[in-house]
């Protein structure tokens, strides 16, 4: 089980990314849009400089919905692959069967 101050972390980014995504999305068009002048495209980049670290998507990380871990995550589910591997061989995740060869 993953600290519980990491697992509180991510939920508190969680809650920043949606509450600035709009405008992050906003900020992100203008300056990818070339039509745009220059003095927009870095007047938006600087706005997205000023917004909160944590309000960037891309510092979230997916974890294990059971134990918080962080690696070994698989998307598909929102598990670990251990948990993966527990749920499966009790027959309790639908679809999926151990691999025989």
């Amino acid at each position: 089980m993953a600290k519980q101050a990491l697992l509180q972390r991510e939920l508190k980014r969680d809650k920043l990314v949606a509450k600035f995504a709009n405008k992050y999305n906003e900020l992100k068009a203008i300056a990818k849009d070339a039509k745009r002048t220059p003095e927009e495209r870095e007047a938006a980049r600087l706005a997205l400089q000023k917004l909160p670290r944590n309000a960037n998507p891309t510092r979230q990380r997916n974890r294990c919905g059971i134990t918080g871990r962080p690696r070994g995550t698989f998307r598909q589910f929102g598990l670990a692959r251990t948990k993966i591997r527990e749920l499966a061989f009790a027959g309790e995740i639908p679809g999926v069967i151990k691999a025989s060869w």
